[in-house]
């Protein structure tokens, strides 16, 4: 067990000045991340506001997210691949295809969650539909919108591993380099490494949602029992 922490523990192996190091592959690492979760929120949140505010599309909704729960990332990723070459453009479409389904399906769901009454309520005070959708329903959908950007960030971290097998950087080298070279001890340290980063990133984004929404609302769901997408979705798949 010493011979496998050997390189997670090895100071060498923490230096900033090597490009091999881990807190280098760190930092790519969430690049990627990063990169993808961005375009992904850009595509997926616009798209969720309008269908969950008009109640359109929700069928191309429901179907977007299961079709994302399915799909084999390393399978596109080698299409892709096949297709444009090697780089990091292959890389950043197949996680953005993997972030877009949790990130639109709960943005979906938070907004059918809203308490009617509470938009019928900012009708009656004469907001138009834009200041509804951002003063009452975003404000209310926000624990829900919340989540899904945080399981996207789970599995684009976990699934960044990948960026290796195209010749890219990131912690998935530990993994891809271990194995090849037989040094066990580099393949413990970039799975440990993953996992703690997984970690921290759901204590941040846990953290953040805390701080971003309000208590009223988060008091709201708690009294009305747990909402997700998984259970908003199937009653709109029926409507």
């Amino acid at each position: 067990m010493n011979d496998d922490r050997a390189y997670l523990f090895d100071p060498a192996n923490w230096q900033w000045a090597s490009p091999q190091s881990i807190p280098h592959r760190i930092i790519e690492h969430l690049e990627f991340t990063a990169i993808a979760l961005t375009i992904a929120a850009a595509i997926a949140i616009p798209i969720g506001f309008y269908i969950g505010h008009t109640n359109r599309g929700a069928f191309f909704a429901i179907n977007i997210g299961n079709a994302g729960r399915s799909l084999p990332t390393f399978g596109l990723l080698s299409l892709i691949v096949t297709l444009v070459g090697l780089g990091q453009l292959p890389l950043i479409f197949a996680l953005v295809v993997l972030a877009v389904p949790p990130i639109l399906t709960t943005t979906y769901a938070g907004l059918r969650a809203v308490d009617p009454a509470a938009v019928d309520s900012a009708r009656g005070m004469g907001m138009r539909p834009m200041q509804i959708l951002f003063r009452a329903e975003v404000p209310m959908a926000l624990p829900l919108i919340l989540s899904g950007l945080r399981s996207a960030a789970l599995q684009v971290v976990a699934t960044a591993t990948v960026a290796a097998y195209v010749g890219l950087g990131g912690l998935g080298r530990l993994l891809v380099d271990g194995l090849s070279l037989n040094q066990y001890d580099r393949v413990v340290a970039g799975a440990v490494v993953v996992a703690a980063l997984a970690i921290l990133i759901d204590l941040a984004g846990s953290l953040l949602q805390r701080l971003v929404v309000s208590p009223g609302v988060s008091g709201r769901f708690a009294r009305a029992g747990k909402v997700s997408a998984s259970t908003v979705v199937p009653e709109a798949a029926r409507a």
